[in-house]
C-alpha cells in the first residue's frame, strides 16, 4: 500500500478511530493509519474483529520473538542450504520481488531434519526482512513469484507435508494481512489445480484476488512480469537481465534453489505415518462441520474410513474434486447412526483428484457430537507390502522356536488331553 492520501468514507473513518482507541495499549509509534487499515480491511471494517485479529497476532509475534530475536536468529544449516527463496530486487513502485522455486521445497525432508517451528520462523524472517525493505521504499507491499516448474504433487500427498504447507499459509493470513501486491504462479502443471483447490480454502478473498496463475507458457507470463518489474530486477530465466557470474540465468547466488534434502540431515522419520492405526477423537460443535481433504495422485488407491459417535448420530458424506475443479458426490450425505454401530467403508479412487470427507453437525442446534475416526488412503495394490521380507520371516521363525521351547512336556500334554476327553 504506497503512501499517499487515504480516501475513506464516514463509516470507515469511524471504524478506524474506534479501532485505534481499542488497541492503543499495544501500538508502537510506527503503527500508522496505513498499518491499522490492513487489519480493518481484512475484517471487513469490523473494529471488534480487527482488534481480536491484531491482538492474537501480537501474541504470536511475542511467542515467536519476531520483534526481538528473530532477525538475529541463525536458522539450522539444512534451512540455509535447502530452503528455496530469494529477493531479486523491486518492482517499478519499490515493492520487493520474492522468487520461490517451489520444486526445491522438500516438505518431508524438512520435517525429518528440522522442526515445524523453524520453518515458520524462516518464513517470518523472510517476510519481515522484505517488509522492512518495502517500508524504506515507501511501497509497503510485496510481489511474490512462485515457480512451479517440476512441481511434484506426490510430495504433498502425506498429511504431515500438507499440514506444513497449510501452516505457512495460515501464518501469512493471520499475521500479515494485505501485504501482497501481486502473486504470480508460473509454470503450473495440470495437477497443480488439485493442490490449489485444497490450500485456497485457507486464503481470504483479498489474497485470492492477487493471485495470477500461468501454465508452462513463458511467452504469456514473461510479458506480465516485465510490465511491472524492470529487467534489472529480474533473473534472466524469468525475462530479466540478472545472472550469476558464471552465466547461470536462474541467478542462484541470490535465488536459492533448494532441492532434495540428503538423509544425512535427518533426525527423525515422519515420512510414512500409519494413519490406518491411529484413531482421532474430536468434538463437532452444534451447527458446525468437520471437513477433511485427501489428495489422491495415483490410480488404484482406495479411501477407507472407520468412525463412531457417542450418544447421537452424525451426517456423513464424501465428495471429490477433479483436476478441472469439478465437484461430484461419491458417498451421498446422510445421517448415520454411528452411535449404535460402528461405521466402516471403502471406495476406489480416481486420480488425480481431491476427496473431501465431511462430518456434518449443522442440523443440530442443541448437541455437540463426540466423534472417533480414522480415515486413510491406501497405496495401489502393487505397492502394498504384502509379501513378508527376509527379516520378518526370520523374526517369525525365532518366535515359533521360542513358543515350541515354552511348550509343556509331551507326557503332560497327553495327560491334559485325556482329562479334556473325559
Amino acid at each position: 500500500m504506497p503512501r499517499g492520501k487515504i480516501e475513506l468514507d464516514d463509516d470507515q473513518k469511524f471504524a478506524l478511530m474506534k479501532f485505534r482507541r481499542s488497541v492503543h495499549d499495544i501500538l508502537e509509534p510506527q503503527h500508522d493509519d496505513y498499518y491499522l487499515l490492513r487489519w480493518l480491511r481484512a475484517r471487513n471494517w469490523n473494529a471488534e474483529a480487527a482488534e481480536k485479529m491484531i491482538r492474537e497476532s501480537f501474541l504470536f509475534r511475542k511467542q515467536m520473538e519476531i520483534d526481538s530475536k528473530l532477525m538475529s536468529w541463525e536458522p539450522p544449516e539444512v534451512i540455509k542450504l535447502y530452503h528455496p527463496s530469494g529477493t531479486s530486487g523491486c518492482d517499478k513502485d519499490g515493492a520487493p520481488v520474492i522468487i520461490i522455486p517451489f520444486k526445491g521445497f522438500d516438505p518431508i525432508g524438512f520435517l525429518n531434519s528440522t522442526s515445524k517451528i523453524d520453518l515458520l520462523k524462516i518464513a517470518g524472517k523472510i517476510l519481515e526482512t522484505n517488509l522492512k525493505m518495502a517500508d524504506e521504499t515507501g511501497d509497503r507491499q510485496l510481489v511474490v513469484i512462485f515457480d512451479m516448474e517440476g512441481f511434484d504433487i506426490r510430495q504433498y500427498a502425506s498429511r504431515p507435508a500438507a499440514e506444513i504447507a497449510i501452516a505457512l499459509i495460515q501464518l501469512y493470513e493471520a499475521n500479515y494481512p494485505e501485504i501482497l501486491k501481486q502473486c504470480y504462479i508460473i509454470n503450473a502443471p495440470r495437477v497443480f489445480s488439485i493442490a490449489f483447490n485444497v490450500v485456497k480454502r485457507f486464503m481470504n478473498g483479498y489474497t485470492l484476488s492477487k493471485i495470477h496463475i500461468f501454465k508452462n507458457e513463458p511467452k504469456k507470463w514473461k510479458p506480465v512480469l516485465l510490465s511491472t518489474i524492470t529487467p534489472d530486477n529480474l533473473p534472466e530465466h524469468y525475462g530479466g537481465n540478472l545472472r550469476d557470474p558464471d552465466g547461470n540465468p536462474k541467478y542462484t547466488t541470490v535465488i536459492k534453489q533448494g532441492g532434495k534434502i540428503p538423509e544425512s540431515f535427518y533426525k527423525r522419520n515422519v515420512e510414512t505415518p500409519d494413519f490406518a492405526k491411529e484413531f482421532i477423537k474430536t468434538v463437532i460443535k452444534k451447527g458446525s462441520k468437520l471437513v477433511l481433504d485427501f489428495i489422491v495422485i495415483e490410480e488404484g488407491c482406495y479411501l477407507r474410513w472407520d468412525f463412531k459417535t457417542e450418544g447421537h448420530d452424525i451426517k456423513f458424506g464424501v465428495t471429490l474434486k477433479d483436476e478441472n475443479g469439478v465437484e461430484s458426490p461419491v458417498v451421498r450425505y446422510k445421517r448415520v447412526a454411528a452411535h449404535q454401530i460402528d461405521e466402516s467403508g471403502v471406495i476406489a479412487c480416481q486420480a488425480p483428484a481431491t476427496y473431501f470427507v465431511t462430518f456434518d453437525n449443522t442440523y443440530s442446534i442443541f448437541r455437540n457430537k463426540k466423534l472417533t475416526y480414522r480415515i486413510w488412503v491406501t497405496p495401489p495394490i502393487e505397492k502394498l507390502d504384502i509379501i513378508p521380507k527376509e527379516y520378518d520371516l526370520k523374526k517369525l521363525k525365532s518366535s515359533l522356536e521360542e513358543d515350541m521351547m515354552a511348550q509343556p512336556m509331551a507326557e503332560d500334554t497327553d495327560s491334559n488331553a485325556n482329562d479334556i476327553g473325559n
